[in-house]
């Protein structure tokens, strides 16, 4: 049943994917019936059905499917999906657009975030620190030892960035620091690169000591670090993803990871996330696994909660959304719904 606000009338319904930093809901509390899902864990397929029933806004997480039939299941009353993240895989866009939806996601505001989760990433497998952290926790540290938990030089190392956009480029920002020469891979051509050069992705995996994932997952990247790529790249090289799970096919950085082609990982996102436990990536000492936190500052999550609100708000107004990844889709194409 939707509540009505002090004046009597009717709030209209929105749906959040689950509790979000206040900044978000305080904004929305006033004006709307927020149906705030409860649990730990994100909604079953069936439950978000049941839950969305009737709403005029989604604020969803990127945990939560938005399809067709999520759609539907809210009704025609459905007049935006506000998504708190970057990136919208989880959102069936084109659905979304077809029935004049526009879609919300927060860019921007999580790029140093995750670019100082990827560069923490990069280190902790560089000097080997969880397995050392690991070893004093388990009694083993008894003296100072010549060739003990031997790791890789960064500074002056070759960094090689799969993706050149927001976070792409603050990574290689933060490779000046440690006089490193980068390399970058990118969909299309950079016009600006300050300090790095542009090169296709055979020559990135060949010549790099650390590859950085930034780029989005699409058909064309879904699974592109395979048996093949992970072969090709620098014996001894790590590699580093904060981008999306499924651009890495977990088997095959395994078996990398196993034989000792590769010296270490860093993973803050995996296939499937979370992680299955008995994965063989958690059974080796030279990956890290983290559960997906690049943007899991306070400061960066309490800004995305005001963002996703915001276009969840200017849309249920009728208004353009500040962040609107379907724009030019809509009818008219014009941004003034």
């Amino acid at each position: 049943m939707h509540r009505s606000d002090e004046s009597g009338q009717l709030k209209p319904a929105v749906f959040v994917g689950r509790p979000i930093p206040e900044p978000g809901l305080a904004l929305l509390r006033p004006s709307f019936e927020l149906r705030v899902w409860p649990g730990p864990l994100p909604p079953t397929p069936s439950e978000l059905l049941d839950t969305v029933q009737g709403c005029a806004g989604i604020l969803s997480l990127l945990t939560d499917r938005i399809d067709g039939a999520v759609m539907d299941a809210a009704g025609p009353g459905l007049r935006v999906i506000s998504n708190f993240a970057v990136g919208v895989d989880n959102v069936d866009v084109a659905e979304a657009s077809r029935r004049g939806i526009p879609v919300g996601n927060t860019p921007g505001v999580l790029t140093e975030t995750t670019a100082d989760l990827a560069w923490a990433l990069l280190m902790a497998a560089a000097r080997r620190i969880v397995e050392g952290d690991r070893y004093v926790r388990a009694g083993g540290w008894h003296t100072w030892e010549p060739q003990a938990f031997l790791g890789h030089d960064v500074a002056g190392a070759t960094l090689g960035i799969m993706g050149y956009g927001r976070i792409g480029q603050a990574v290689a920002r933060r490779a000046a620091g440690f006089a490193m020469r980068v390399l970058v891979t990118n969909r299309s051509p950079v016009a600006n690169l300050p300090g790095a050069t542009q090169v296709d992705f055979n020559t990135l995996l060949e010549q790099s000591d650390f590859v950085s994932i930034h780029t989005p997952l699409t058909p064309e990247t879904q699974a592109l670090f395979d048996h093949t790529a992970l072969a090709r790249m620098k014996p001894g090289a790590i590699l580093i993803n904060t981008a999306r799970g499924p651009i890495v096919d977990p088997e095959a950085l395994a078996d990398a990871l196993a034989t000792g082609r590769l010296a270490a990982a860093a993973l803050d996102v995996t296939d499937p996330e979370p992680i299955q436990f008995d994965s063989p990536l958690l059974r080796l000492p030279n990956c890290i696994v983290v559960p997906h936190v690049g943007s899991a500052s306070i400061q960066t999550r309490d800004r995305m909660a005001t963002m996703a609100a915001e276009n969840l708000l200017a849309g249920l107004r009728g208004e353009p959304l500040p962040n609107c990844v379907n724009r030019d889709q809509l009818p008219g194409a014009s941004g003034d719904r």
